[in-house]
């Protein structure tokens, strides 16, 4: 077998140049075909659906929502004040799933919130920092999902219970 001549290797390493960026331009349409679904676990909430645009990769999918939460304020454990609301929060989830797991630029999602800090140091919404503050339900208002650090979903959220849909 004989060698490449330069003016072959250069055609040859365009064409791989070329079909990398194809590749990539693929992946630049991810969206969703069926969901997001939203559910309210109480201090996380959850998004499924599947996605598609993907290209042959791994994928990495954050979930991002914001909150107000309702909390309790004790005083040693006997006196709970009612109305103690602290400033709303922002919670992150991921899911990262391998290229094997892509199947015709498509794949199903299932990510989860973290809780937030659920005792808040210092008390800020009692009466005193000698009080404990503690996160009791969230009431979600917006969710984020990226992929692969690129934004595909946003949305404001409407709370009723454990339903929880775009407005």
């Amino acid at each position: 077998m004989g060698t490449l001549k330069p003016r072959c290797l250069g055609f040859l390493l365009t064409a791989v140049l070329v079909l990398s960026v194809a590749a990539v331009a693929l992946a630049d349409n991810v969206h969703f075909v069926s969901g997001p679904t939203f559910t309210d676990n109480g201090l996380t909430l959850s998004a499924a659906g599947t996605l598609a645009g993907l290209g042959n990769t791994n994928i990495d999918v954050v979930l991002s929502a914001t909150a107000n939460p309702t909390a309790i304020c004790s005083n040693h454990g006997k006196h709970q004040p009612p109305g103690q609301n602290p400033a709303s929060v922002t919670v992150t989830g991921g899911q990262s799933i391998p290229a094997s797991k892509v199947k015709n630029g498509s794949v199903g999602i299932s990510v989860t919130t973290q809780p937030p800090v659920s005792v808040i140091p210092g008390a800020p919404g009692c009466p005193n920092s000698g009080w404990t503050e503690t996160i009791t339900d969230m009431v979600w208002t917006s969710a984020t999902i990226t992929v692969n650090g690129t934004q595909v979903f946003t949305c404001a959220l409407s709370d009723v219970g454990t339903s929880v849909t775009c407005l």
